[in-house]
């Protein structure tokens, strides 16, 4: 069962997320023969206070 770990930025609306996770199940299908079924993908959002580079948040 492959588990499948997406992190990003907050932001995205759910209708980009959905199209995200079908976009993964099907490069993970496609790339290592897992059925549909079996695929597992997390979203996890990053809150963009909680982001930074340069020394500096994203939102500063």
């Amino acid at each position: 069962m492959p588990y499948v770990t997406v992190e990003m930025l907050e932001g995205r609306t759910d209708d980009q997320k959905k199209a995200l996770i079908e976009k993964v199940t099907d490069a993970v299908v496609d790339t290592t023969g897992a059925s549909r079924e079996k695929v597992v993908v997390f979203v996890e959002e990053i809150n963009k206070n909680h982001y930074g580079v340069g020394g500096k948040r994203l939102i500063d």
